[in-house]
């Protein structure tokens, strides 16, 4: 296994851990302490976590049979669009009980779904442009 493969496929494992423990976390102990909206909110961001770690899991497979300068950006788009929209969403959602200010994690938010898309398209566009082998 390549190193590239290996810290990949570690990466996405981590990042499944921990959304794991976020969504435990948030059905748990934010229940009580969260409007509903709020707690929809950062289920939302768990979901993202979930989806795009998983797709980071799937990468690394990915990268037994395709070239890592294929999957490099997909990779490091979508990890940073899960840092960018999930993390600002648990920000967001529990600004009121740690008084970290809104105003500037609102338009973090997007930009991480911009990162989400890129990274798929980036993923499509590597795709189209590998020759059949």
């Amino acid at each position: 296994m390549s190193r590239f493969t290996k810290n990949t496929l570690l990466i996405g494992s981590i990042l499944m851990g921990m959304a794991v423990i976020l969504g435990a976390f948030g059905a748990h102990a934010l229940a009580d302490k969260l409007s509903a909206h709020q707690l929809q909110s950062y289920h939302t961001g768990v979901q993202y976590q979930f989806l795009h770690s998983l797709a980071i899991l799937v990468f690394g497979a990915l990268s037994f049979h395709l070239p890592e300068t294929k999957l490099r950006w997909p990779i490091m788009l979508i990890g940073m669009g899960i840092l960018l929209f999930s993390g600002s969403i648990y920000l967001l959602s529990t600004a009121d009980l740690t008084g970290i200010p809104k105003g500037i994690l609102g338009p973090i938010t997007p930009i991480g779904g911009i990162l989400f898309i890129a990274g798929w398209f980036s993923l499509a566009y590597k795709l189209i442009k590998t020759e059949n082998q």
